[in-house]
């Protein structure tokens, strides 16, 4: 502070510069939020901080500005499901990866819709920093699905309950038939199937007649129609009429199609009532402009299938395999390998800064790159390789055979490659990849245990600077496992009462009193340990159990305030530190009330500690939460004041009684004179604010007489007491007391 305040008045001009920088890029960060087709919206502590416009029009909102300070449990059909989603995520998020998926939303009126959800954390080390998401709305694409699968149920529907038979043929025999052929030949289902026609055909000079007569018709691209005479299994004969063409005259290897209608009925009639010849042809004709209608349909239905089939398992903007693809044919690769002792190995690529492309050039641009990339990723691999793009700029190559220095070989490889720039219109462009491997045994036996192993190992490259290669390691490993290990344990530490509070006193500096203390969660594992709150709290964050043990931390500090006011320690207080999740929750205020009422103490005697960070992410929610809170009687402090993000204007708003003074500035404060100085600009703006300080993390007499020389009114730290449990603190008051 003093540095800043001692600025020659020439520094001026050059802090000018960089405030004007700075606007300038926020107005190029707000333009490309805006331009964007698709939703963007920053969260921090689950609540809305920023949007772009497209997000709020796919909630109905008028203005982006309508959903800051909105929960984004709100944009969920129910908190349960917002839960779910939550717990789902965050394995992904923690370990600093994109999270997908496609869910049901609701909009402002209530209604529901398919919305493709992208996030990621913006910080994974640090979860307060909070997280961004990409949603695109896809309601209008699941309804096409779905219109297209009713489609093809009322085509089943036609080829099943026809009152004609139907058949297709392949290298001389059935590959599917209908119910009706099977009816009429006298087969029960599934009989037919791969039989060939001389099972039904009375005899094989018959069936050579009909093949030599159909053959030139059928090669032109004809149908061909002939009344023919087939036996039914019993060995009865029946006269039918039947019409054969070719799915694809230029492919015989397609097969064909055969329309059978058993005409004996007609043909008795024809000899008993010649009369109505006329009649019966004009009948004839009728049946078969509708039976041709029929084949076509059946034709159409055989090429959608084929469609579905191969937009199942193709990506549709490189044609490369996707995710199911890729998933059928690791399973097979590592069954090999399992059974053949052989190597294999798994690279997973992303792109880096490949949005850049999209922002500045746009998606066209972008997708045309992605298909180049795609052309040459598989140019670089053998023929055995697959390459798969799993969406956006993530790409994942399966290397049979491969053993860690083949796979180092391909990704240098695939590093050389990048360095040709692509030419796409009139833009020449140079983009580099990310790439974690992963081997097969060590790393996974199982295609999505390899594919994250390889995840894993290309975010730690990412990390390394970009543009290399990373393999998995096992402390990778570790470090997911234990994120996973802590979730899972905190789920039953509550109700195995594995957690603890200590307490560590607050010493008066003008009287040398003790007059508070402040309650520590301490977690002691029976098989992990002890476990450090900085590790513990932002996964009780991330997966919502911080309210659960938040409440039981303020009703424990509430309980032992009560007993010790019951033996006699006085009136002393107990400070609780509140999370940025508690303190947002809305019903915060009425909960420590309640707390309070049920256990009859003074609500002076509690002090709710919170972060600056805290405060001034929302400054409006975050004054009208302190309002709430003050009007209960419940005061409030500032914790670790200096290390966040400092505004005056603010502070003077809200209802704070006393700033905490961070220990990083009191731990040098006897050779340090910018911590000096510092400390000193705390003291004196908390005096003109009409607020108290207490100085945290005090270890020595001299930190001590510097404290009291500048008015600070508390302070606490290992000087006088490390954290106690409940009955060691009532002891250490108690000594203290009587020799004070």
């Amino acid at each position: 502070m003093s540095t800043l305040l001692n600025a020659p008045s020439h520094a001026l001009p050059l802090e000018s510069a960089e405030s004007n920088a700075v606007q300038r890029l926020l107005r190029e960060h707000q333009t490309l939020l805006e331009s964007a087709d698709v939703g963007i919206v920053f969260i921090r502590q689950r609540v809305v901080v920023r949007c772009n416009r497209r997000y709020a029009e796919i909630f109905g909102y008028l203005h982006p500005q309508d959903m800051e300070g909105i929960s984004s449990a709100n944009f969920h059909p129910t908190r349960t499901e917002f839960r779910e989603l939550g717990r789902t995520a965050y394995p992904t998020l923690s370990r600093g990866e994109v999270f997908k998926t496609e869910r049901l939303m609701r909009r402002k009126n209530g209604r529901l819709f398919w919305g493709a959800l992208t996030g990621r954390l913006i910080n994974p080390d640090d979860t307060r920093e909070g997280s961004i998401w990409i949603i695109d709305d896809i309601d209008e694409q699941k309804r096409s699905q779905s219109l297209l699968g009713n489609a093809l149920r009322e085509k089943q529907l036609l080829f099943d309950h026809a009152a004609i038979g139907i058949a297709f043929f392949r290298k001389g025999k059935i590959t599917r038939c209908n119910p009706h052929l099977e009816q009429m030949l006298g087969y029960d289902p599934g009989e037919l199937q791969n039989i060939d026609p001389t099972s039904f055909i009375p005899s094989t000079q018959a069936w050579e007649q009909l093949q030599h007569k159909s053959q030139s018709v059928l090669l032109n691209g004809l149908r061909f129609e002939a009344e023919v005479a087939l036996q039914r299994k019993d060995g009865s004969v029946l006269e039918c009429e039947m019409r054969c063409k070719l799915l694809d005259a230029s492919d015989l290897s397609q097969g064909s199609v055969w329309i059978i209608e058993d005409i004996t009925d007609r043909k008795l009639a024809q000899q008993h009532l010649a009369q109505v010849q006329n009649q019966l042809e004009q009948q004839v004709r009728e049946r078969t402009l509708e039976l041709s209608s029929t084949v076509a349909d059946l034709h159409r239905e055989v090429q959608d299938q084929e469609r579905i089939y191969w937009l199942a398992h193709y990506d549709p903007l490189t044609g490369l395999p996707n995710r199911t693809l890729l998933a059928q044919r690791s399973a097979g690769a590592i069954q090999t390998a399992t059974e053949n002792s052989t190597p294999l190995a798994v690279i997973f690529l992303d792109l880096d800064h490949f949005k850049h492309v999209n922002d500045s050039l746009g998606h066209k641009v972008g997708d045309a790159l992605l298909v180049e990339i795609g052309k040459r990723l598989r140019s670089i691999v053998r023929e055995r390789d697959t390459v798969a793009r799993l969406g956006g700029d993530e790409f994942v190559l399966l290397l049979p055979g491969a053993n860690a220095q083949g796979a180092a070989r391909v990704a240098a490889k695939l590093q050389e490659a990048s360095q040709r720039p692509y030419q796409i219109e009139h833009h020449e462009l140079t983009i580099a990849p990310s790439m974690g491997i992963a081997l097969h045994p060590q790393d996974g036996t199982e295609f999505d245990a390899l594919t994250q192993a390889a995840d894993v190992a290309m975010y730690h490259a990412k990390l390394d600077g970009r543009n290399t290669y990373r393999f998995f390691t096992p402390e990778m490993r570790a470090k997911s496992l234990r994120a996973l290990q802590l979730e899972n344990a905190l789920r039953r530490a509550l109700e195995r009462k594995q957690f603890q509070l200590h307490y560590q006193p607050q010493v008066c500096l003008r009287t040398g009193s003790i007059r508070s203390a402040e309650a520590l969660l301490r977690w002691h594992h029976p098989e992990l340990g002890s476990i450090s709150p900085a590790e513990f709290i932002p996964v009780a964050e991330d997966s919502g159990q911080i309210l659960q043990i938040g409440e039981w931390v303020l009703k424990t500090a509430v309980e032992q305030l009560k007993q010790w006011n019951q033996q006699g320690l006085g009136n002393i207080k107990v400070a609780v530190n509140l999370s940025a999740i508690q303190f947002h929750q809305p019903q915060l205020p009425e909960m420590v009330s309640r707390i309070l009422t049920e256990s009859g103490i003074s609500p002076d005697l509690l002090e709710l500690e919170l972060t600056e960070g805290v405060a001034v992410q929302d400054p409006r929610t975050a004054t009208a939460t302190m309002d709430r809170l003050n009007s209960h009687g419940i005061r409030l402090s500032m914790d670790d004041f200096g290390t966040g993000y400092s505004s005056l204007s603010q502070l003077k708003r809200f209802q704070i009684y006393k700033l905490k003074i961070d220990q990083s500035f009191i731990r040098d404060i006897d050779h340090d004179s910018n911590d000096r100085a510092i400390v000193s600009a705390i003291i004196r703006m908390a005096q003109a604010l009409g607020m108290q300080t207490t100085a945290e993390g005090v270890e020595t007499q001299a930190q001590l007489e510097f404290l009291q020389q500048q008015g600070c009114d508390e302070a606490q730290g290992y000087h006088f007491s490390r954290p106690l449990q409940a009955g060691d603190f009532e002891h250490f008051f108690r000594s203290y007391a009587q020799s004070h």
